[in-house]
């Protein structure tokens, strides 16, 4: 498991540092959007989950989800993406690698193994049509994904081959944030 463990690391990696010569953005940048994505779909599970459950379940799903969204502010949401990226930077030109990369190897390696293993369930509750379940699984996949993105290294700061490509076709327009006149 472990080899595959590293096999799906390095092709994120490979797919990530693409992403980042491609955009400009960083592996952490993408790994804070799965991480929004992931918050969002878990809330929009909770708010369906809401309006089926009696007034005590309620009380109890509000409480979880208002302690969730405390405790993210106090995680997740307390620095800026930039910070983030700036200790990947410093970390990777010193030549060192990401420490994730070995310590999260197991957790990394239980997701994947539980997002192969629970494909199979999946299609047969999705056969019976059980709520939720293509839910819970997306989130066990975003998890796995968030996992091996944030264990990438990034390649330097560079511009992205999109932007200097918008900057060819229209410069001016990249060069300032005044809108054109009309």
């Amino acid at each position: 498991m472990n080899g595959l463990d590293a096999f799906v690391l390095d092709l994120v990696e490979r797919i990530c540092q693409w992403f980042q010569v491609l955009t400009g953005r960083t592996n952490v940048w993408l790994a804070v959007q799965l991480t929004n994505l992931s918050i969002a779909m878990y809330f929009v599970w909770a708010v369906s989950y809401f309006q089926r459950v009696h007034l005590g379940a309620r009380i109890i799903v509000v409480a979880f989800c208002g302690g969730l969204l405390y405790a993210l502010s106090q995680t997740v949401f307390k620095d800026p993406i930039e910070l983030a990226e700036e200790q990947a930077y410093r970390r990777a030109a010193k030549g060192l690698r990401n420490p994730r990369r070995l310590r999260d190897a197991p957790l990394r390696t239980s997701f994947l193994t539980l997002s192969v293993i629970l494909l199979y369930p999946l299609l047969l509750v999705q056969a019976l049509h059980v709520p939720f379940a293509l839910l819970t699984y997306s989130l066990v996949v975003l998890t796995t994904i968030l996992l091996y993105v944030l264990s990438c290294d990034p390649l330097p700061p560079c511009v992205g081959k999109v932007r200097e490509w918008l900057a060819k076709f229209a410069p001016s327009r990249l060069a300032t944030s005044e809108t054109p006149p009309s």
